[in-house]
């Protein structure tokens, strides 16, 4: 096989004596014995997406390794010494369960102490969630969680927090990015300044676990508590730190934890895939679930940000929520409380995103309060609160089963949107209904909205170029009808242009610039195409709706839906 120039250079500059000897080593076996394994390795940078910088581990630019992720580190390190010159700079850092995720920590703690930079280093794994706290509890000017998410085995990744806690957004992304591409990796400081770093862990969990409880509990009476039977399940990863923990000081004593699942392991041995938006993740907890007939079933991605949950349905089986479901019963709940509270002036927001339900957008309309729509990516939710201080947020979420409570966390965060919904299902149970009857009462007030995301994975350079393909193809030969009914807007995240199809007039998109696709039909239906920012596959979200007349006609209803959405699907040659 022919390997491009380019990608020799970049793989003989690892050769050089600034690597270390086992680099060397297998870049020389890839050169000889995996020409393709060498042409993926250095093809390309590992860039910033929606959640960061995430990559298969290995040698190589394409690569979560100690040299990619230092040079990062070098870059963000010299970055905070010019915007905040003169000051005593500081930086926490967490992990999760992945393979090599202690000791990448260890070498981006290394790289900020070099620098002469104060690191808070937790002592072991912990939850994403933790770690945007722990920025603010701190005082620190960033963060950095070494996870790679839901991601398979092979990846790890880096994500960097701003010191208000939420993840990098403009301008700082692309003023860092500029600092890193002209850095050499000769210039790393890999030497630490050993007095520069300080373990934290019980601390900050105390704080992190009473933060959560405050914020995520509302007066539900201990009784009650005491009669919700719950499955929980951490799949191998950090939320076994904190969940079961909170859950305790809340009150709820009656949490069963999936034993096969409760050790963190970067293998995740139990399942193809740890995220709690695949319906096989949690296949285990639900046949415990069962087994000891509980309410609820709740569980965690590996860095604890993301949560699955299961209920009862009308006849008292268990039913997998989506991402959407899970949001609007959330923030309906919020707002009912902070409505009773009489804290809702007109002045309140929640947060969502364009791929999301827009039945967000309803609820807010309904309690007289903003929807801030923005990006996929919680960052975008945590830049709305950063940019509006003087509007108060109440809580937020995104499709991918993610979901913040109030800002102490910026951003989606398992740990308290899973005792958030224990408290609607345990208030639910204790008023003689349950949290799938309110998702239906939802349903009747504002329509039944049905969602469904499907992502197709494309791996390599001819992966991507066929994602660039798909994407050129739906803007150049944009479809005029789907399913019967006729697109009336197309919205261009990428150049910033809205296309109302009826009148042919353009409209401009204030949210910032995204290669994201939206596709709106005469009759409601909503289809956005979005390639991932973070892993090699393109993702297609449909929203469709309806009224519903009553709690009867709930299955019947959702059965029509699905089959709208089989259909587009279908049509547009997605299977």
């Amino acid at each position: 096989m022919h390997i491009d120039k380019q990608i020799l250079d970049k793989a003989n500059e690892w050769l050089t004596p600034t690597f270390d000897s086992k680099t060397k080593e297998e870049i020389e076996k890839m050169m000889t014995s995996s020409p393709k394994e060498l042409e993926d390795s250095f093809y390309k940078n590992l860039e910033f997406g929606t959640g960061g910088m995430r990559g298969i581990m290995g040698v190589g630019t394409n690569r979560i390794n100690k040299y990619t992720l230092g040079k990062n580190t070098q870059g963000l390190s010299n970055y905070l010494k010019k915007v905040f010159a003169g000051e005593a700079l500081k930086v926490a850092i967490a992990y999760d369960c992945r393979h090599n995720s202690n000791t990448l920590a260890k070498v981006v703690a290394d790289v900020f102490s070099a620098n002469g930079i104060q690191v808070y280093l937790f002592s072991d794994l912990r939850p994403t969630p933790e770690l945007s706290f722990a920025v603010r509890h701190l005082k620190c000017h960033a963060g950095i969680v070494l996870t790679a998410s839901h991601n398979p085995p092979e990846y790890n990744g880096y994500k960097v927090y701003w010191q208000d806690g939420g993840q990098l957004v403009p301008p700082q992304d692309s003023e860092i990015i500029e600092i890193i591409e002209n850095l050499q990796y000769s210039d790393i400081l890999f030497e630490a300044n050993d007095s520069l770093i300080e373990y934290i862990d019980e601390e900050i969990d105390v704080a992190f676990w009473n933060s959560t409880i405050e914020n995520a509990s509302f007066n539900t009476p201990q009784s009650a508590k005491d009669a919700l039977k719950i499955v929980y399940t951490s799949l191998h990863g950090t939320s076994i730190k904190s969940i079961p923990s909170v859950l305790d000081l809340a009150g709820y004593k009656n949490v069963n934890i999936v034993p096969e699942q409760a050790v963190p392991d970067g293998n995740f041995p139990t399942v193809k895939s740890p995220n709690p938006e695949e319906p096989e993740a949690l296949t285990m907890a639900l046949a415990l679930a069962d087994k000891i007939d509980a309410d609820i079933v709740v569980g965690t991605d590996p860095d604890s940000d993301r949560l699955g949950v299961a209920v009862r349905d009308l006849e008292g089986n268990l039913k997998l929520l989506n991402g959407n479901q899970t949001m609007v019963i959330m923030t309906a709940f919020l707002l009912e409380q902070w409505k009773r509270a009489d804290k809702i002036t007109g002045n309140e927001f929640i947060g969502s995103t364009i791929v999301s339900t827009p039945m967000m957008l309803d609820l807010a309309s309904a309690y007289g309060v903003e929807c801030k729509v923005g990006l996929t990516g919680f960052k975008w939710i945590a830049k709305f609160i950063k940019d509006f201080p003087k509007q108060q947020f109440i809580g937020g979420g995104e499709e991918s089963f993610g979901y913040m409570v109030g800002d102490a966390v910026r951003d989606k965060d398992a740990v308290a949107a899973i005792l958030l919904v224990c408290e609607i299902a345990t208030q639910a149970k204790a008023a003689g209904s349950s949290l799938f009857k309110e998702l239906i009462n939802l349903s009747l007030d504002y329509g039944f909205y049905k969602e469904h995301l499907i992502s197709i994975t494309k791996k390599g350079i001819e992966g991507a170029n066929e994602i660039k393909k798909m994407m050129v193809d739906l803007r150049e030969h944009p479809l005029k009808e789907i399913n019967g009914q006729r697109v009336v807007c197309i919205e261009d995240y990428q150049s910033s242009k809205a296309l109302d199809v009826m009148s042919n007039a353009t409209y401009e998109i204030t949210i910032p610039k995204s290669n994201v696709l939206i596709y709106y039909l005469e009759d409601g239906t909503k289809i956005c195409a979005r390639p991932s920012g973070t892993e090699p596959k393109i993702k297609f979200y449909f929203s469709v709706h309806t009224e519903l007349p009553s709690v009867d006609d709930y299955n019947a209803t959702e059965l029509i839906l699905d089959q709208k959405i089989t259909n587009i699907i279908a049509e547009m040659q997605l299977t």
